[in-house]
């Protein structure tokens, strides 16, 4: 019995002018499509896709992409490149065919040969792209091409059908000829035997793969598909789009699945973490008889935070593990051994060695919430990403993310926030999804001490003090940049914060390395500020977000669910210092308003002798909204962008003349 791979790709081989004959294989434009400038179903679209066609045939070997796309505006004309992946030695195309028919109904051919460049070059593997541009494009233009690739005897199909794209189109269809030879069968990286295809969907309502089960087909014909949304704080775009997935497994029903999967992940898992004498010795080493077990696990986490972490430092050459004889990692005590290991790797040695202390702690295995959501209708736990550590301290859970570097003791990248997947228990394996954050967890403090003169110019020192994942990010994202890049990205993200005429230039950071304490960074701005009409001075009162560039003002509806990341609490204190002469003409008005459970917004001033102090708190206490609750989101962030645009009026005191 021969083990078939899994991988299908689409793979250059050779490429054959177009003939008149293969000319003729295409579709005949009509007269609507030639004269099209717009479309009505699609609004303001560079371009749309009159047709798709995707077919994947086992029986045969070959994977083919046939479409028809019309140019609308200029940026459409970008669809006349394609971009074509490969596995390079393996797959051959058999043809690449492909036309620009002008509005006219002229016809310019595909001729000039693709260009083949190496994206990728792994061990005994290797990743080319084909690129070819569909020649003399104009708007107006209909772009056709199809693609037909031949795989070996030996490949079996899993495809993915990526139904949306960012293109509108009217209609499409897909379809899939399985085949799995009688006694073949496929093997998972695990080196479990699977003989059952599957396939897990997210389509329109009434949309349905047809299911052939005597030709062993399976096809879809989609009419009017919407392109893929692009509204701001979406979740990932993996739990939006239309797609169909197929797999190869094993099971009879989605609980057999899940029970088998689970049983299966629990084994490995706890293989990999069997604390050892050697780490039993390590993690004695580590603290003192007398720690509680709260300190005896800071002290573990602290210890295996200072290893090497590979997912945030360059990856070795195959010379240099040799020569630094790094062997390939089997279990925990390899990674204590080596001092080095990936994100889930060093997670796993820590719950090891934290068993090895006596410390009762759980794995825990879910998908990264900034990549996809988990979907128990899609059976495979390829989707698992990262491992997190559940620890129990005085018959309480805290959830640990060991394997994110500088991540704080007892607290969770966002990305592992509300992330489903499996984790261990005293019995058996069991569902997981991890505890949402606190508002509280994530705070940022900007704090202005600003000079203002009597034309309305500006300098001043910004202080940005920060906890929780605004924390995690500039320090984890130091781990891979050096000083002068983190300063460029530094004033990159904070330019939208300052009024127009204000420069603001990032000078340093305080605690960069220190993940135990808030991090600060400190802020030079100077500039002009505020507008002067002969004795009066008129300034921002709201310094920071003076722009109203809040989220969700300008889009009243939404389809989409918005996801925010994580809660947060946004503190601003800003003292101006009046120039002389000056005086505030009146005290700002307080501002309060409330989203019931969800937001807060708080704005105050308080005047004294020659400075003015405009304090505002912004709360928001939710990650994940539906677009039902979206209505109530909008008119929140609208009452926010009100208030931010209030303003503080400076009166030049009159001077007074002697007798």
């Amino acid at each position: 019995m021969r083990t078939v791979t899994v991988l299908r790709s689409i793979v250059l081989g050779a490429f054959t002018a177009i003939s008149a004959l293969l000319q003729c294989q295409f579709q005949q434009p009509t007269d609507q499509e030639l004269k099209m400038t717009s479309d009505p179903l699609a609004p303001g679209a560079a371009a749309v896709f009159l047709y798709r066609e995707e077919e994947t045939d086992d029986r045969n070997h070959f994977y083919s992409f046939y479409s028809r796309i019309k140019v609308l505006t200029e940026k459409g004309k970008e669809l006349a490149t394609v971009h074509v992946p490969y596995e390079h030695g393996i797959d051959t195309v058999t043809d690449i065919q492909g036309r620009t028919i002008h509005a006219d109904g002229s016809i310019v051919p595909l001729s000039a040969k693709p260009a083949d460049l190496m994206e990728f070059k792994g061990k005994g593997f290797q990743v080319n792209t084909v690129v070819f541009t569909l020649p003399s494009v104009e708007v107006g233009s209909i772009l056709e091409y199809r693609l037909k690739i031949r795989s070996p005897d030996y490949r079996v199909s899993q495809p993915t059908w990526d139904i949306q794209s960012s293109y509108f189109a009217h209609k499409a269809h897909y379809s899939f000829f399985s085949y799995l030879a009688p006694g073949h069968y496929i093997r998972d990286a695990n080196g479990d035997s699977l003989n059952r295809l599957m396939f897990a969907s997210r389509l329109a309502p009434g949309a349905q793969v047809i299911r052939d089960d005597a030709k062993g087909l399976y096809s879809l014909d989609l009419t009017d598909i919407p392109a893929i949304p692009e509204d701001d704080w979406m979740p990932p775009i993996n739990s939006l789009r239309w797609h169909v997935e197929f797999y190869y497994g094993n099971s009879n029903s989605a609980a057999d699945f899940w029970h088998d999967a689970g049983k299966r992940w629990a084994t490995r898992t706890e293989d990999f973490t069997k604390p050892t004498n050697a780490l039993k010795d390590a993690a004695e080493k580590l603290f003192a008889p007398a720690d509680t077990d709260e300190q005896k696990a800071r002290k573990i986490y602290a210890a295996v935070q200072k290893l090497e972490n590979t997912n945030f430092s360059r990856k070795k050459s195959e010379a240099e593990e040799k020569r630094e004889k790094i062997k390939e990692i089997r279990n925990a005590d390899d990674v204590w051994k080596q001092q080095s290991g990936s994100a889930n790797d060093i997670a796993l040695l820590y719950i090891a060695l934290a068993r090895a202390a006596g410390l009762k702690v759980f794995p825990a295995q879910v998908v990264d919430r900034n990549r996809a959501i988990f979907d128990t209708r899609y059976l495979s736990t390829k989707q698992l990403d990262d491992y997190l550590a559940i620890l129990v301290l005085d018959g309480k859970e805290v959830y640990l993310d060991p394997g994110q570097k500088m991540c704080p003791f007892a607290s969770l990248h966002w990305k592992h926030t509300l992330a489903s997947g499996f984790r261990a228990t005293d019995k058996d394996p069991a569902p997981v999804t991890s505890p949402a954050s606190s508002y509280k967890a994530a705070e940022v403090e900007r704090v202005a001490q600003l000079f203002i003169d009597p034309a309305g110019s500006l300098t001043g020192t910004v202080r940005i003090v920060m906890s929780g994942a605004d924390a995690l990010h500039w320090r984890q994202l130091s781990l891979e940049n050096d000083m002068d890049e983190m300063k460029k990205k530094f004033n990159e993200s904070i330019q939208g914060d300052f009024p127009d005429g204000v420069q603001a230039d990032f000078d340093h950071f305080l605690a960069l390395d220190d993940p135990t304490v808030n991090l600060i960074a400190i802020v030079k701005v100077t500039g002009s500020l505020g507008t002067v009409t002969g004795k009066h001075v008129f300034l921002p009162a709201l310094f920071f977000d003076s722009k109203a560039k809040q989220p969700f003002v300008a889009q009243e509806k939404r389809t989409t669910p918005v996801d925010v990341h994580y809660p947060k609490l946004q503190q601003d204190d800003v003292t101006y210092h009046l120039p002389p002469g000056f005086t505030l003409d009146s005290p700002l008005a307080p501002t309060s308003a409330a989203w019931p459970d969800h937001a807060v917004v708080k704005i105050a001033s308080q005047a004294s002798g020659d400075s003015v102090e405009v304090s505002r708190t912004l709360v928001y206490n939710f990650t994940l909204l539906q677009p039902s609750d979206y209505g109530n989101l909008h008119d929140f962030y609208q009452k926010v962008a009100t208030a931010d645009q209030q303003q503080l009026v400076l009166t030049r005191a009159p001077v007074a003349h002697g007798n």
